[in-house]
């Protein structure tokens, strides 16, 4: 009897799944088929439970977050000249060094041309970018483009990603990038002490963390679906995200990090690894629920190094085709000019939002990211201040 029960409950939700599968389908469906394209609802779609579903939708939702238009690509794409090119034998090499990073079982024949595909797209960026430096790692970033968009359209997404949320990432030093990964450990702090101080006795410093940042994860997980479903949270996001993300898989393990030796050999071969299993959904958002409570600007105030992606006041600005250089010096203004401004004017009137639209507040403020400027960020923390034990999920 108990058994024929628990099949009936297994079968209701097994239904249940499909058909929130089908509902958001359909909501994504019609938010792809409005006019203008409501991107706000793809990114509450990509971000929410389960993420875009399929690679098939992927392939519709993706250049709409980047605010790439597939209807101006070029038919054809331009020839890639590698004989005279500086980075290729890098990253020929990397590449060849790629193999578990294409599907399982696939022919030879076929993973060999999406290698050569693979080389052709990271060259055709470079060159079109004579700003951007290839680095170790960026290989990974741009397969699973690949892998999910083909060549032609993953060539547009990669250069807009390269000029944007990477371009750190792609100076001719590492200086940014570590200054990102100074992100990690503030964050870790403020939720949890313990682990923080633990880890700074233990002075493992961020480094295990440095190939899931600059690849997305893309080189440490095995499971290629754990990898799009990431990729469509942090497209949908602040550039940023990947650190908070970082930050929660080190919060997740607090158990481990507390029972292992306080050394610093030790706690970096624990950290560098990351479990199969963990509960990818849960993370995420956990990861936003950071997002919103400590946000970069937030983070930003204890640091005077201004990178690139710190500066990005919302992901419109993220997808724009202004140059990065353009963006920093905006941002310095826009600083400048707050300073100048009372505290009292800069925060303005606070709204008081009511709990069942915290969520979607939450939402708004990770779709369109964190700083919306002085007086409007002021406004979302105390809105957010006003039931701060009260968890964030996502609908």
């Amino acid at each position: 009897m108990n058994l024929k029960k628990s099949r009936s409950l297994n079968g209701l939700g097994k239904h249940d799944a499909e058909s929130r599968r089908k509902r958001k389908t359909a909501e994504i469906t019609q938010a792809l088929n409005t006019t203008p394209v409501d991107v706000a609802a793809l990114r509450r779609m990509a971000i929410s439970e389960g993420g875009l579903l399929s690679d098939e939708i992927r392939r519709l939702v993706w250049p709409r977050l980047l605010n790439v238009s597939v209807e101006n690509l070029p038919e054809q794409l331009e020839p890639v000249d590698r004989d005279n090119n500086k980075d290729f034998n890098q990253v020929l090499l990397d590449v060849q060094r790629s193999l578990r990073r294409f599907p399982p079982g696939m022919p030879d024949e076929q993973r060999e041309g999406l290698q050569e595909e693979l080389i052709d797209i990271i060259l055709r960026v470079l060159v079109k970018n004579p700003q951007l430096h290839y680095y170790q790692g960026y290989h990974d970033i741009v397969v699973t483009f690949l892998l999910v968009l083909g060549e032609r359209l993953a060539t547009a997404l990669v250069e807009k990603l390269s000029t944007h949320h990477l371009r750190d990432f792609m100076d001719p030093t590492m200086d940014n990038t570590k200054h990102i990964l100074n992100y990690l450990m503030p964050i870790i702090k403020r939720v949890n002490p313990e682990v923080y101080d633990w880890m700074q006795q233990a002075e493992v410093g961020t480094i295990f963390a440095l190939s899931w940042l600059i690849t997305w994860f893309g080189h440490v997980l095995s499971d290629f679906r754990h990898v799009v479903r990431l990729y469509d949270f942090f497209l949908a996001c602040h550039p940023l995200m990947p650190i908070y993300f970082a930050a929660v898989i080190v919060l997740h393990r607090e158990d481990e990090v507390l029972d292992c030796e306080c050394d610093m050999a030790m706690m970096h071969h624990l950290l560098s690894r990351i479990p199969e299993d963990l509960p990818y959904e849960t993370l995420i958002s956990r990861a936003g629920d950071l997002f919103v409570q400590f946000p970069p600007s937030e983070l930003a105030r204890e640091r005077s190094h201004l990178t690139a992606v710190s500066s990005f006041k919302d992901l419109e600005l993220a997808s724009t085709q202004q140059r990065p250089d353009t963006v920093l010096r905006r941002r310095r203004k826009e600083q400048q000019k707050q300073q100048e401004r009372p505290l009292e004017a800069q925060r303005g009137s606070v709204a008081v939002v009511r709990p069942t639209a915290r969520r979607f507040m939450r939402l708004a403020v990770m779709g369109l990211t964190v700083a919306l400027g002085a007086a409007a960020l002021a406004v979302v923390n105390s809105a957010l201040e006003w039931a701060p034990k009260l968890a964030l999920l996502f609908p």
